[in-house]
């Protein structure tokens, strides 16, 4: 195997070698392992490490997506579409992979979906340009999702593990620690970016005491914090899956995928009741999260690493379009809301937002139910115990503008990624491929100066309270605010 070290677009892992394939100036290498599949008797199992192999394996193409319904993320024609439960794999961009000990920062994406949709290979994720810009190994990394990852039935009993999702991450991570030398990536220098329930997941690794020593920077953007519930409330969810299927737990592990994945469906639906909390996505009281991050990082019992975290003015519009009954975007689902979190605290909340019930303040109590009251609650409690610096993304594209959305739910990424010819970039910035926006050279060279020193640009100061001091990212300029959102925040003050 020594020999094949020096072998061109060849990297020697512990499970065996793999073939990449040169991209637009970057090698990359696609469908890697980093954990055995979790198909037959590993079903509902936490990660087993990667089954070895002999010989070169091909990895220039995708491995399978979660399995999924369709998804506007993904939808373009270069984007992977076979779906298996034999997921776990990903993919890694490295600028200078003939020198094992080029020893680049490392970047590694948690991507989101809501804890139900999403994957690694989307072209939206597409992390050569970070690598190449940035001269960093980029690693992006697909999880268990839905049912079979984001749906917890750990109080089943034997033969279901907690947090599944949670646990693929912490696997994905062991593996770039012990491998990523290889792709010419420094163990000792990475950080953990995500978006959504890959920001949620990335606040939560902060949280947990099994991801000591395996990354050393994180950036969080849009955590959908409401999407971690307590251990009570999802073994209720279990037992009602399990009577709505009429089996006993043994019988999961044989059921085809699609009875699965409709049943829990349906409590996905039935959890509007229960909405922002929602029948997919972390669990805490257990031994691998056994806090809220919220809480977690109140008690000082996080990991003290610096952070980047930050939504977007307009999250929930995107949502307040379609309408879902999830999100508290209707003047009966905030009644709701209200009638069963704080009903004391309703008048109090509601009068942040004055032309409520009009659309804006829709729009607005969604975004802050489920993005930007916990966001700024984890901020305040994590600024104590680590360099915390916050920011919101006010950047709004033409065609967001027509459409009424503002700088909507992962309005950023495209930016961060620099992925303009991807499906959803062409249609954020259809000459993004040929001018990139000034606003996307701004943030992907912040994301990338952090990971590399782990720290923000001077001018960025650090968060923390009562200053409360934001980067506020426009389309031609970032400037630094105190407290932008005082008011709403002080309107939530005690319910996050």
């Amino acid at each position: 195997m020594a020999a094949l070290d020096r072998v061109e677009n060849i990297a020697v892992t512990r499970a065996g070698a793999v073939r990449g394939t040169r991209e637009g100036g970057v090698t990359v290498w696609r469908g890697v392992p980093y954990a055995g599949q979790p198909i037959g008797p590993r079903r509902f199992r936490a990660p087993a490490p990667p089954d070895p192999w002999d010989g070169v394996r091909d990895a220039t193409r995708h491995g399978p997506l979660p399995p999924q319904g369709k998804t506007f993320v993904g939808r373009g024609r270069d984007d992977p579409k076979h779906r298996d439960e034999a997921c776990l794999t990903l993919t890694v961009w490295s600028p200078d992979a003939g020198r094992r000990d080029a020893g680049l920062p490392v970047m590694v994406w948690i991507p989101g979906g809501a804890f139900v949709f999403g994957a690694g290979q989307f072209q939206l994720y597409n992390g050569s340009r970070l690598a190449a810009n940035g001269n960093v190994v980029v690693v992006n990394v697909t999880y268990r999702i839905g049912v079979f990852g984001g749906f917890e039935l750990e109080s089943l009993g034997d033969g279901f593990d907690d947090n599944l999702c949670l646990r693929d991450q912490l696997a994905a991570l062991a593996w770039v620690r012990d491998n990523i030398a290889a792709f010419g990536g420094d163990p000792e220098r990475v950080t953990v970016f995500g978006e959504s329930a890959g920001a949620t997941s990335v606040l939560a690794l902060l949280a947990s005491p099994a991801a000591a020593g395996l990354f050393g920077r994180a950036i969080a953007q849009s955590p959908a914090l409401p999407l971690i519930a307590g251990r009570e409330a999802r073994a209720e969810q279990a037992r009602r899956f399990l009577t709505d299927l009429g089996v006993r737990p043994g019988e999961l592990k044989e059921m085809p995928q699609r009875e699965l994945r409709r049943a829990a469906g349906r409590q996905q639906l039935r959890s509007v009741e229960t909405s922002p909390t929602l029948a997919y996505g972390l669990t805490f009281g257990t031994d691998l999260l056994p806090l809220h991050p919220i809480e977690a990082a109140r008690a000082g019992a996080v990991a003290r690493l610096p952070l980047i975290v930050g939504t977007n003015s307009h999250e929930a519009s995107m949502f307040g379009w379609s309408r879902p009954p999830m999100l508290p975007t209707t003047a009966p689902l905030i009644d709701a809301f209200f009638a069963r979190v704080a009903p004391e605290a309703r008048e109090r909340v509601l009068s942040a937002y004055p032309s409520y019930p009009r659309r804006p303040a829709l729009v607005a109590f969604g975004s802050d139910a489920m993005f930007g009251a916990p966001s700024r609650a984890f901020a305040d409690a994590y600024s104590g115990c680590a360099s915390t610096f916050v920011y919101r993304f006010d950047h709004v594209t033409s065609t967001l503008r027509a459409l009424g959305l503002g700088a909507t739910h992962g309005s950023e990424i495209v930016h961060v990624h620099h992925s303009y010819g991807s499906y959803l970039g062409r249609k954020l910035h259809p000459l993004g491929r040929h001018v990139q926006p000034a606003v996307g050279r701004r943030m992907q060279r912040t994301w990338l100066e952090f990971a590399a020193h782990g720290s923000a640009p001077g001018d960025w100061p650090g968060y923390d309270v009562p200053r409360r001091a934001t980067r506020v990212i426009g389309t031609t300029r970032d400037v630094t605010v105190d407290d932008p959102d005082r008011v709403r925040r002080e309107a939530w003050e005690g319910l996050c």
